[in-house]
């Protein structure tokens, strides 16, 4: 070995130094991840190299790999790697000094960050996590040689402030990192990193779709092993350690980087159990790999069941995982994925990222948004797919996931027109299945340029409500919506493909047309509206307190009246749907709507026409109000007075 030089670290690498050691990284695990991502590299860039130089031609890649080495006597673990190497220069260059320019301000933004995972990724954007090693090693050792050279270098540092360069023959070309560790201690976050099982744990939350094999001995090595500086088994190659008794801890299977032609069903079906944690088969996969600006490969799943927990607030979350060049990097990214498709579960592999990026960070990244657009289309895409291909299949996934994406309807407006070719209703047309709303469209009568529907509580409520009768009776179909969430989403969507979405319960609503035709229709509803023109004002007056105006109904055939509300205002579901959630609404006063047919009505004029008793036909007319609002589901303001006022009419009545 040649005679050691002593260097000073770059200013700005103490502070960072400092600030790596001691406040920077929350979970201390990642060192390992860090040098492994680091060696992986390394072997990357031996094999290009050997690709492109002439000169590299005889190296030999056919057994590139990463090996760890623990030693407990000398309690030292050592990852190692025979990849490209460094030289001196390099050494200094990449950890001696910051070799990147915008230095100061890079300290000036981790100091300025206000919490630890801020920080964290700052310090990942940079390229510096080799200074993760100090987290859990008081001391560092590197020993090197780059290919297509004979010299070797060891690098050795406490992190404090300087480190010493030594020349070393003999050693083989690749990296071994050797790290000092510091004793075990759960206050200080520091687990035993000399224990094989902590080890592979490590390895496959961060490590296990590397592409290179990583290895360690099945047995912890002795005193002499890699911990010893200055031994055969420091300076041993990776090929030579692995002819042992060695392990592979990671399964290299990253199914993503693979075209999709060389996967099989059946191991994307094995790989969507493993990450999903669920027993049955996916409804749909999506592959997918994107080349330019940023490169980055997915592999998405849709369930065919719904987990327990889709619509608990207090669990919910992404089931997208996100990884940088098969290093694992966080669960649950929410970057990647809207809250409405918190049911797609896979991985993301962006090869642009840094290893340490934030989720804060990355909720604001222009290229993650531009990721997020792309996935959105492709599961959206998968779901039209199976819906046009296998609508058995695409209805029972429908079933157990259509509530979230009627979600996206609210949240999405950059595929609301995707979204609305996805919703699959039930509907008048058949009780026995759902339609699409192209499929409503499709079936439309001549002349009709409205998509109608109802919400309400129930299918049987909604199919037996007032507002039906005249759609039924004149053979136009109607939507029934019984979700929550169609509440809403139905006042923010104005239209599908140009037809307006209309609430039978809303508005007037004129199913005759204004042909010359019926033109004797429009004679007869004015001659009607004329004769009950003082009924009207009349009723007007006495239900002011309940209701804003009363009219005469063209949506009824059998009932006697109904309730309805201007074309903005809350329908009733809603307004209990604010309720149950402790929000209270002004109060809403709707439409009576009367059937000038019925003989309860036309009795109603006849008595009010005669000069009746006023407070008799008072309490009538709270009574036609009281029933119609029961038949829509709605709640009477004092139903022990109506049903007082009932009781005392049927008895009359007997």
């Amino acid at each position: 070995m040649g005679s050691v030089e002593t260097l000073e670290f770059q200013a700005e690498t103490r502070q960072l130094l400092r600030l790596v050691i001691h406040s920077i990284y929350s979970n201390k695990d990642i060192f390992l991840r860090e040098l492994i991502s680091n060696a992986s590299d390394a072997l990357d860039k031996l094999r290009l190299e050997s690709l492109i130089d002439s000169g590299l031609a005889g190296i030999d890649t056919a057994d590139l790999c990463i090996l760890l080495e623990v030693d407990d006597e000398a309690r030292t673990l050592t990852v190692r790697d025979n990849g490209i190497g460094m030289t001196r220069d390099d050494l200094v260059e990449l950890i001696g000094t910051i070799a990147k320019s915008g230095t100061a301000g890079l300290l000036e933004k981790i100091k300025e960050s206000k919490d630890a995972a801020t920080a964290e990724s700052l310090i990942g954007q940079f390229g510096v996590g080799f200074y993760s090693a100090f987290m859990v090693a008081d001391r560092v050792t590197v020993r090197t040689r780059r290919v297509g050279t004979e010299d070797g270098t060891q690098w050795e540092s406490d992190g404090e402030g300087t480190y010493e360069l030594q020349a070393v023959d003999g050693l083989p070309v690749g990296t071994s990192v050797t790290l000092h560790l510091k004793p075990a201690d759960s206050e200080d976050g520091l687990a035993d990193y000399l224990s094989p099982a902590k080890i592979r744990q490590i390895v496959k939350q961060y490590s296990d779709f590397i592409r290179w094999p990583i290895r360690m001995a099945s047995e912890r090595t002795d005193s002499a092993g890699a911990g010893s500086e200055g031994t055969d088994a420091q300076s041993a190659d990776p090929q030579d350690a692995a002819a042992g008794g060695v392990d592979t801890l990671n399964s290299m299977k990253a199914l993503w980087a693979r075209p999709r032609s060389e996967v099989t069903q059946e191991e994307y079906d094995e790989f969507y159990q493993q990450i999903s944690h669920d027993w049955l088969a996916p409804a749909a996969t999506v592959h997918m790999r994107a080349e330019g600006t940023f490169e980055y490969e997915a592999l998405l799943f849709i369930p065919s069941q719904a987990p327990f927990d889709l619509f608990s607030r207090e669990s919910r979350r992404s089931g997208v995982q996100l990884y940088v060049k098969r290093v694992f990097i966080m669960d649950d990214c929410e970057a990647l994925m809207p809250d409405y498709l918190r049911f797609v579960k896979g991985v993301v592999d962006a090869h642009d990222l840094s290893l340490n990026v934030s989720r804060e960070l990355l909720q604001h990244d222009r290229q993650i948004h531009g990721v997020r657009r792309r996935l959105v289309k492709k599961v959206l895409g998968a779901l039209k797919d199976m819906q046009s291909k296998d609508a058995e299949r695409y209805a029972k996934v429908w079933d157990q996931f259509g509530r979230a994406l009627k979600e996206g309807l609210l949240e999405d407006t950059d595929n609301t027109e995707a979204l609305l070719e996805l919703v699959s209703v039930a509907s008048t047309h058949d009780p026995e299945k759902t339609t699409t709303l192209r499929q409503y469209v499709e079936r439309m009568k001549d002349g009709q340029d409205t998509v109608y529907y109802l919400t309400g509580e129930t299918r049987a409520m909604v199919e037996n409500s007032p507002h039906m009768e005249a759609f039924t009776a004149k053979g136009y179909e109607v939507l029934i919506l019984t979700d929550p969430v169609d509440e809403v989403w139905v006042d923010r969507v104005p239209a599908f493909d140009g037809r307006p979405l209309q609430s039978i319960a809303k508005g007037q609503v004129d199913l005759d047309g204004s042909d010359a035709a019926d033109e004797e229709a429009d004679a007869e509803k004015a001659r009607r509206e004329e004769e009950f023109a003082a009924l009207l004002s009349w009723l007007t007056t006495t239900l002011s307190g309940q209701v804003k105006e009363v009219r005469l109904s063209s949506r009824l055939t059998t009932s006697a009246a109904c309730i309805v509300g201007d074309a903005h205002d809350v329908t009733p579901t809603l307004e209990k749907m604010y309720r149950a959630m402790g929000q209270e609404l002004p109060p809403v006063r709707r439409i009576l709507e009367l059937n000038p047919a019925h003989p309860l009505v036309t009795a109603l004029r006849t008595a009010h026409d005669a000069g009746a008793d006023d407070p008799a036909l008072a309490e009538t007319a709270e009574l036609v109000y009281g029933g119609a609002l029961l038949a829509e589901g709605g709640d009477l303001a004092d139903p022990a007075r109506f049903t007082r006022l009932l009781t005392e009419r049927l008895t009359r009545a007997l």
